[in-house]
């Protein structure tokens, strides 16, 4: 007899789907197993809490993405590519999979403190092209941390804007404006001497 098919993928969806709409903290264990067709007992075997939960969903999809942006630097050559490339990346991937790019958004600020330095991050990656750029004279010298908070904030501010609805249609359309203003950004003289 074939074994029935797994409630993960059910509980995982309707879960997704409730933190969005409904945040976390509005969002019951009731709620995702009844939006999951399961019991709230077939919910607790794959996880031990609502914590859990969340948790789950958000490091795998932050790894994973942060994985996708790895592979579209590398394919890319030059500073400047790389970092158009990855914000094509980012913004490609609010287009194909808004609801879990708003999760990521949400809850990011209550998770990113349980990342740990082994786990793939986004900001790790945009970071090491930024660093490299620096050390290939292709930025002028400045603190890398600052540089790539201003170019994800060039990019994450946009996608939150969609995310609230200011802003129609899809992103991606907007990739190479996005990527002129952060080259301009990072390669403004900064008047600054440290690496």
């Amino acid at each position: 007899m074939p074994r029935p098919p797994s409630a993960k993928p059910l509980i995982e969806n309707a879960a997704l789907r409730l933190f969005v709409e409904k945040g976390v903290a509005g969002t019951s264990i009731r709620d995702v197993a009844a939006a999951a067709g399961v019991s709230e007992g077939a919910l607790y075997r794959h996880f031990d809490s609502k914590d859990a939960l969340v948790w789950a969903l958000f490091a795998g999809s932050f790894a994973a993405f942060a994985r996708r942006l790895d592979a579209l630097q590398a394919a890319a050559h030059g500073t400047r590519a790389k970092l158009a490339a990855m914000i094509g990346g980012v913004l490609g991937f609010y287009d194909a999979e808004p609801l879990l790019f708003r999760f990521l958004l949400f809850v990011q600020h209550r998770q990113l403190e349980k990342v740990t330095p082994d786990m793939p991050n986004p900001i790790d990656t945009i970071r090491n092209v930024v660093r490299a750029g620096i050390a290939a004279g292709d930025i002028p010298p400045t603190d890398p941390e600052l540089a790539t908070a201003m170019a994800v904030g060039l990019v994450l501010q946009p996608a939150t804007f969609a995310a609230y609805g200011r802003i129609e249609g899809p992103l991606l359309p907007h990739a190479p404006r996005i990527a002129t203003a952060a080259w301009q950004a990072l390669t403004a003289s900064s008047g600054e001497n440290r690496k």
